[in-house]
């Protein structure tokens, strides 16, 4: 019998703000979270492009010291989310062999990484850091989140690229439903804002070039959109089966109803141009959810501003929904955000939540001059759904061809 499975808590961290309500707050008013960087390298590495969404709260000033020390910035950002997703869920109470940890990354302690080659070519080995590797492996964030909750079901890392995090939404929806946990911290965080990955992405013309306008320079399904912006930070969700979630009291944000993992199998870099495996992975979603097309009353796209990946998802949207995609509300808050790689699907599943609770779809800011051939109902200020019962889709998709979609409804569906 499938398990009722909902949402109790949540947590972010990003450009927008340090925690998940100032991210709703600043993003229905259309913030934008790009800034110019003002760090030395960029200079030092004439780097072609100078802005970021960094995040706004630094985790130095949120951590204590000892903490902060012996975690990567990834692992750090990721506490923070969860630390806050678990204090809004109530900190359930939960025997530890019944909870578990699906947390994500799509690169993992780069910074780690990178700073320690730095530290070996100038100062030798002995002056690497014995915490190096366990700082720097991509699952040390869920690692360090099993030591912190006590968390002894399973603590499980995905790492699929910018799919990374709803894929581990997904798998932590199928393990409440295999009745592994009573309850799951599912997420997934990113700290790469770095020379080195800059660079790359901007030689591989990823990124938007609009130096002269950071905040306007994330423009998902526009005419000029010209690449994506990297930003910083994590979200969290605590999942739980509804019964176990009642019998406690909790409040519910809302309920994951499905999820789905397809691949393309076409090219490392670049979507299938068909949307033929992001259109399955919408479909598997709503299939499991015992769903059909027509029920969906929101979409949060993938949408990263890039000129062949925004055709694609419209694509595949496209198939799945018909003409019937032109009047569903769809949000492309990456515009807002920057692009958080593998944390990227947990923060935007935390604004699909938010928005079937509120009722409202959150804007698509920068959105002036709308591709015609992207015609999506995206709209420049939060747009209002109804009062009936919402379904919504959280769209990710990766490097390496993977895809990745979870289905919410609101909880009086």
């Amino acid at each position: 019998m499938s398990k009722s499975i909902v949402v109790t808590g949540i947590g972010a961290t990003s450009a927008l703000g340090g925690t998940a309500p100032e991210n709703w707050q600043n993003l229905l008013a259309g913030v934008s979270g790009t800034r110019a960087l003002e760090h030395d390298w960029v200079a030092e590495y004439e780097l072609p492009v100078t802005f970021a969404a960094e995040a706004v709260v630094r985790p130095e000033t949120v951590l204590p010291r000892p903490t902060a020390k012996r975690l990567d910035p990834a692992s750090q950002f990721a506490l923070i989310a969860a630390m806050e997703a678990w204090e809004d869920a109530g900190a359930p109470a939960v025997a530890p062999e019944r909870l578990g940890i699906d947390f994500a990354t799509g690169i993992g302690g780069v910074w780690t990484l990178l700073d320690a080659w730095d530290t070996l070519r100038e100062k030798g080995p002995r002056r690497v850091m014995p915490m190096t590797v366990p700082m720097l492996m991509p699952n040390a964030a869920a690692g360090n989140l099993s030591l912190h909750f006590g968390a002894r079901a399973f603590a499980r890392t995905v790492a699929s690229a910018c799919a990374s995090s709803v894929e581990s939404i997904a798998s932590a929806y199928e393990h409440l439903q295999l009745g592994l946990a009573d309850v799951v911290i599912a997420g997934g965080t990113e700290s790469a804002i770095h020379p080195i990955t800059v660079a790359s992405f901007a030689s591989m013309q990823a990124l938007s070039r609009r130096n002269d306008s950071p905040e306007t320079a994330s423009r998902p399904f526009s005419v000029d959109r010209d690449g994506f912006v990297m930003g910083e930070g994590a979200a969290a969700l605590i999942l739980e089966t509804e019964e176990h979630a009642l019998a406690r009291g909790a409040k519910i944000y809302g309920r994951l109803v499905g999820s789905a993992v397809t691949a393309d199998a076409h090219h490392i870099t670049a979507n299938d141009p068909s949307g033929a495996g992001a259109s399955r992975a919408v479909r598997q979603a709503l299939e499991q959810a015992g769903r059909a097309p027509e029920e969906v009353t929101h979409i949060n796209a993938h949408a990263t501003s890039t000129p062949v990946g925004d055709p694609a998802e419209y694509a595949a949207l496209l198939s799945v929904f018909g003409d019937r995609v032109h009047d569903i509300p769809v949000s492309a808050t990456k515009a807002s955000t920057g692009h958080l790689l593998g944390g990227t699907g947990a923060i935007e599943s935390v604004f699909t939540i938010l928005a079937l609770r509120d009722r409202v779809a959150p804007p698509t800011i920068n959105l002036v001059d709308q591709d015609p051939a992207i015609p999506l109902k995206a709209s420049t200020s939060p747009q209002k759904l109804s009062a009936d019962p919402q379904l919504a889709i959280c769209n990710s998709f990766g490097f390496g061809g993977h895809n990745a979609v979870a289905a919410f409804a609101s909880y009086d569906d």
